[in-house]
C-alpha cells in the first residue's frame, strides 16, 4: 500500500504563554453554556469504561441530555475493570521528590519525546483532583498504617506515586464512576443502551451529529441523533489476536470515525508490556497481565548459561542473571515497559530463557518474602499471586512467576487536539481511544490517569466551548442518516452472504500472527514489506471465504467478531505502513534498523519529530504531519541507566 503527504495539520487550540498556565487560560477562554440551554442539548458516549463512565456522568450531573452506549450487559464490565496496578498522580506524599513538573517530565522521556508538551502537562496538573474526586467516591485506596493513602513505584519514575487499591486498582475506580453514572441514569439525565454496538458515525453538515448501533440481542439497527459525538472504546491492541485485553475489544468505533474523516495518530505505536503470562498453547484466545507492581519486589532474572533447565531453585546466586539490574543500575527491574520488554526477548533470542520453548523469564519474590515476610507480599499482591497459580499450577510464594511481554495497550489513536476534538467537528475521543498523551510508550499506570483526566474534568469544559455554538448547527439531513444506516446494513448482509469454510477467528488468530511476527516487538523493512504483501491476501481470502453463521434477526456472536475482524483487518495495513514510513527507533516502535550499539532504541529527531496523523482515502492512505516542538523537556536520548 502506498501512501501521499498531504498538508501539515497544527493544534490550533493549545493557548500560548507559560505552560503552567495554558490550562487555566483555555478553560477562561472556552465559551460557557448555561443551565437553561444544556437541557436542550443531546451527547451521545459510547463506551462506559474510565473515560467514557467518567463523561457521560459528568455531563449529565452539568445537565446535559447524555446517551450512553456500551456492548457489555453492564457499564461496569468495561475493560477498564481488569486494570490492576494504579494510577499515578503528584501528590507528593512521600516527600521523595515529586512534583507536576516531575510528572510531566517522567511522562515526556517515557513517552520518547513523540508527545505533546501542552496535553502531558495538563495530564500532570489534573492528575492531583483525580484522586480527591476518587476518594469522595469512596474509592478504597491501600492506606499506610496511620491512614494516610499509600503509594508505590512504577516504571520509569523514581518516586512513588502510584496510588493503588491491592492488585484491582481499575475495578475499584470504575465502580466509582459507575455509581456516578447510575446516580444520573436514576436523575434522568443520562439514558443508558446497554448491549448495544457502535457500527457508524453519522456525518451531516461536516459535523458529527450521531450513531448507527446494533441491538445484540435483537439484530435490530438504530439510528441515534446528537449535538456531539464522544468515542471513549478504547485501544485497538486486539488486532494482535492474543493480547491482554478483553476479547470483545475491538476497533470498530474509532475505524468507522477514521473512514469518515477522522484521522487517525501514530497507529503504529503499541505497546507490549513486560509482564504477562506467557503463551502456553495454540488453543489459547488471549493472554493475562501480571500487574507492573509486581516489580516493586519481585527481581527479573535468566540462568547466566544458555540452555539451563534446572528448576529455578537449584540454580545458585552466581549463576543468575538479574539482567535488568545489570543493565539499567539507577532503574532497575522499574524501566518503562518497552525496555524491560525488548530486555527479555534479548535474554530469551540468546537461548537463555526459561518455560516450555524458552519463552519466558523468572520474576522472582524469594528476596522480598525474606525482608518484608509472607504476611506483607500477600496483602500487596495476594490476588495477583492467586491469580497467576490458577492460571498455571505454580505456587509464586515457593517458585518464581514466569513472565513474558505481550501486547498490551496502544498509544495511537484517533488525533485530536488540546481539547479532544477530532478532526471532524463535534467528535470528541477521549481515553485510550486517542493518541494525546502518551507518545511512543506510556508509562505504567498512566492509563487510569488519562481516562479520568479526560472524563472528569477535560472533556466537561472543552465540549461546552463547541456546543456553545449548537444553535447554528441547522438540522440533520435524512439523506446523511440514510446513507449511514445503508453502509451498516450493507455490511451485515456481505458478511452473511459469503458463506465460506473458514470462521472469523480462524482469519483473526492467523492476522494476530502475522501482526506479532512482523510488526510486533521489533520491526524490520523486510519484515513489514512482508506483512503489507501478505494482509491485503489475507484480507480477500476473508471475504471471499469467512463463515459466518446465522441470521441479522437476534444474537449473533458470529457476526459481531466477523465485522470486527473485517476492520482489524484495514487497521493493521494502516499500522504497517505507518511503521514502515517511521524509520526510526522510538519507544515501542522499534525499527531494528535503528538502534545504537548497546541496542538501545535510536531516534531520528531531525526527520521524525511529529505525529504521523494519517487520513483515509480510497486511493491510499493520505499522511499530514503534527511537527512536535519542545520548550521545556530537552530533547534527548533517554537513559535509564
Amino acid at each position: 500500500m502506498s501512501y501521499t503527504v498531504g498538508e501539515p495539520i497544527r493544534d490550533t487550540k493549545a493557548p500560548d504563554g507559560p505552560i503552567e498556565e495554558r490550562w487555566d487560560t483555555r478553560r477562561f477562554q472556552a465559551k460557557l453554556v448555561n443551565p437553561a440551554n444544556k437541557r436542550k442539548l443531546t451527547v451521545i458516549v459510547v463506551g462506559t469504561g474510565l473515560a467514557g463512565g467518567s463523561a457521560a456522568a459528568t455531563l449529565g450531573e452539568l445537565g446535559y441530555n447524555v446517551k450512553s452506549f456500551c456492548y457489555q450487559d453492564s457499564p461496569r464490565r468495561a475493560h477498564s475493570i481488569a486494570a490492576q496496578g494504579g494510577i499515578n498522580a503528584a501528590k507528593n506524599y512521600r516527600g521523595d521528590g515529586d512534583s507536576v513538573y516531575r510528572l510531566f517530565y517522567d511522562t515526556v522521556k517515557g513517552g520518547d519525546f513523540r508527545a505533546r508538551e501542552s496535553n502531558v502537562y495538563r495530564l500532570a496538573q489534573v492528575s492531583v483532583n483525580i484522586i480527591d474526586q476518587a476518594v469522595a467516591q469512596g474509592v478504597p485506596f491501600a492506606r499506610e498504617y496511620g491512614g494516610l493513602l499509600d503509594t508505590r513505584s512504577f516504571g520509569g519514575a523514581q518516586v512513588s506515586r502510584t496510588f493503588y487499591a491491592r492488585g484491582q486498582t481499575g475495578q475499584q475506580l470504575l465502580l466509582g464512576a459507575y455509581q456516578a453514572l447510575e446516580r444520573q441514569i436514576a436523575a434522568g439525565t443520562v439514558e443508558m443502551h446497554t448491549r448495544h454496538e457502535m457500527l457508524e458515525l453519522i456525518v451531516s453538515g461536516g459535523r458529527a451529529r450521531g450513531v448507527v448501533v446494533r441491538d445484540m440481542v435483537t439484530g435490530e439497527i438504530e439510528t441515534h441523533l446528537a449535538d456531539a459525538v464522544v468515542l471513549a472504546t478504547g485501544g485497538y491492541g486486539n488486532v494482535f489476536f492474543l493480547s491482554t485485553n478483553a476479547k470483545g475489544c475491538n476497533t470498530t468505533a474509532i475505524w468507522r470515525a477514521h473512514k469518515r474523516g477522522a484521522y487517525f495518530g501514530n497507529p503504529c505505536f503499541t505497546q507490549i508490556h513486560p509482564t504477562c503470562i506467557p503463551v502456553s498453547g495454540e488453543y489459547q484466545s488471549k493472554l493475562t497481565l501480571m500487574s507492573e507492581s509486581l516489580r516493586n519486589d519481585g527481581r527479573v532474572w535468566v540462568p547466566l548459561r544458555k540452555g539451563d533447565d534446572r528448576a529455578p531453585g537449584d540454580i545458585p546466586e552466581d549463576e543468575r542473571d538479574y539482567y535488568l539490574e545489570r543493565i539499567y543500575p539507577a532503574f532497575g527491574n522499574l524501566v518503562p515497559r518497552d525496555i524491560a520488554s525488548r530486555a527479555a526477548k534479548n535474554v530469551c533470542d540468546e537461548g537463555r530463557g526459561v518455560g516450555p520453548g524458552g519463552l519466558g523469564v523468572y520474576l522472582d519474590f524469594a528476596d522480598a518474602i525474606a525482608r518484608l515476610g509472607r504476611e506483607a507480599v500477600e496483602k500487596k499482591y495476594g490476588n495477583l499471586f492467586e491469580m497467576y497459580e490458577r492460571i498455571t499450577g505454580e505456587n509464586p510464594y515457593d517458585v518464581p512467576m514466569r513472565i513474558y511481554p505481550a501486547v498490551h495497550y496502544t498509544m495511537g489513536g484517533l488525533w485530536v487536539d488540546y481539547d479532544l476534538q477530532s478532526t471532524i467537528p463535534g467528535l470528541f475521543v477521549i481515553g485510550e481511544a486517542n493518541f494525546s498523551d502518551h507518545g511512543a510508550n506510556r508509562l505504567g499506570a498512566s492509563a487510569l490517569m488519562q481516562g479520568l483526566a479526560d472524563g472528569y474534568f477535560v472533556l466537561p469544559t472543552t465540549i461546552g466551548d463547541y456546543l456553545a455554538g449548537a444553535g447554528s448547527f441547522g438540522p440533520v439531513d435524512d439523506a446523511d442518516v440514510a446513507e449511514a444506516r445503508a453502509s451498516v446494513t450493507g455490511r451485515i448482509e456481505k458478511l452473511l452472504s459469503v458463506n465460506g469454510t473458514r470462521t472469523a477467528d480462524s482469519f483473526h488468530r492467523e492476522l494476530g500472527r502475522l501482526m506479532w511476527d512482523l510488526c510486533g516487538m521489533e520491526r524490520t523493512e523486510e519484515s513489514l514489506r512482508k506483512a503489507l504483501e501478505r494482509i491485503p491476501e489475507l484480507r480477500e481470502e476473508f471475504w471471499n471465504n469467512v463463515k459466518v453463521p446465522g441470521d441479522p434477526d437476534g444474537l449473533n456472536q458470529a457476526l459481531e467478531r466477523a465485522g470486527r475482524v473485517a476492520d482489524f483487518f484495514e487497521l493493521a495495513e494502516l499500522m504497517c505502513v505507518d511503521a514502515l514510513h517511521r524509520d526510526e527507533s522510538c519507544g515501542g516502535h522499534f525499527r531494528a534498523e535503528s538502534q545504537d550499539a548497546d541496542g538501545e532504541a535510536l531516534r531520528d529527531d531531525d526527520n521524525f519529530a511529529y505525529v504521523a496523523a494519517w487520513e483515509w482515502s480510497p486511493r491510499g492512505p493520505v499522511l499530514h504531519k503534527e511537527e512536535l516542538e519542545y520548550e521545556y523537556v530537552k530533547m534527548s536520548q533517554r537513559s535509564y541507566k
